[in-house]
């Protein structure tokens, strides 16, 4: 592939993932949004998030997988619990890789 293909590329690579991110922020830097716009906006980072994590936690081949050799599923109880509790990224990581390493070792 030429060199002129490749950076042509990226470069429309940039303009596709930049553009988008930029341009609201720079459109909204000086002005405030209303309240209820603010407190919408804060539930955005939870919903991406759950939307990304439960399925790889309820789902396995395409079925709902409550059993319990899904230790993913029942890692995640005790992690959400302390997260909700203490708010701690860190201590939540590492409780849910705990567990999660835990049932492997002594549970297959």
């Amino acid at each position: 592939m030429d060199q002129t293909v490749v950076f042509l590329t990226f470069l429309g690579m940039l303009a596709v993932t930049y553009v988008p991110r930029m341009a609201p922020m720079v459109a909204l830097a000086s002005k405030s949004l209303p309240e209820p716009v603010v407190r919408w906006l804060s539930y955005v980072p939870v919903s991406v998030l759950s939307a990304m994590l439960f399925p790889s936690l309820l789902l396995d081949d395409r079925e709902f997988d409550f059993s319990p050799d899904n230790f993913f599923l029942w890692a995640a109880v005790p992690a959400f619990l302390l997260a909700w509790r203490t708010r701690s990224f860190f201590g939540t990581v590492a409780l849910g890789m705990a567990l999660v390493a835990g049932g492997r070792y002594f549970f297959e």
